[in-house]
């Protein structure tokens, strides 16, 4: 698979990146490729898809970035992005979202949506 090239940004975190309402946007605009984890501390299905997120964070990193919202913290970008279930992964590319993930899903399945985007 080809490398995407980094657009001047030298370092690309290896985990995920906590992502508020504030940050949001430069956030998905600093990557070519980001994936936002929209989650909360009492979702089960979100502390399932949790350890997935993290590992695909290291299987991608350089290619993908991962960010993770926290809906109880963050009202606005969960209200913009009509997300009313979580877990929901919202996969952008350069800036735009190409696709909305909802529920909990083994990292192959994760994994095979978002390299759709590279």
């Amino acid at each position: 698979m080809e490398e995407l090239k980094s657009g001047g940004v030298t370092k690309w975190p290896n985990e995920p990146v906590v992502v508020t309402d504030a940050d949001f946007d430069a956030f998905i605009k600093k990557y070519p490729v980001v994936v936002v984890d929209c989650w909360a501390p009492w979702c089960g299905p979100c502390r399932m898809v949790a350890p997935e997120v993290d590992a695909l964070a290291k299987e991608m990193s350089g290619k993908v970035v991962f960010g993770k919202l926290n809906t109880d913290e963050n009202a606005t970008i969960p209200t913009k992005h009509n997300i009313s279930a979580i877990p929901t992964l919202l996969i952008f590319k350069d800036g735009k979202m190409v696709e909305r993930i909802v529920g909990a899903m083994k990292r192959d399945q994760l994994g095979a949506k978002i390299k759709r985007h590279l």
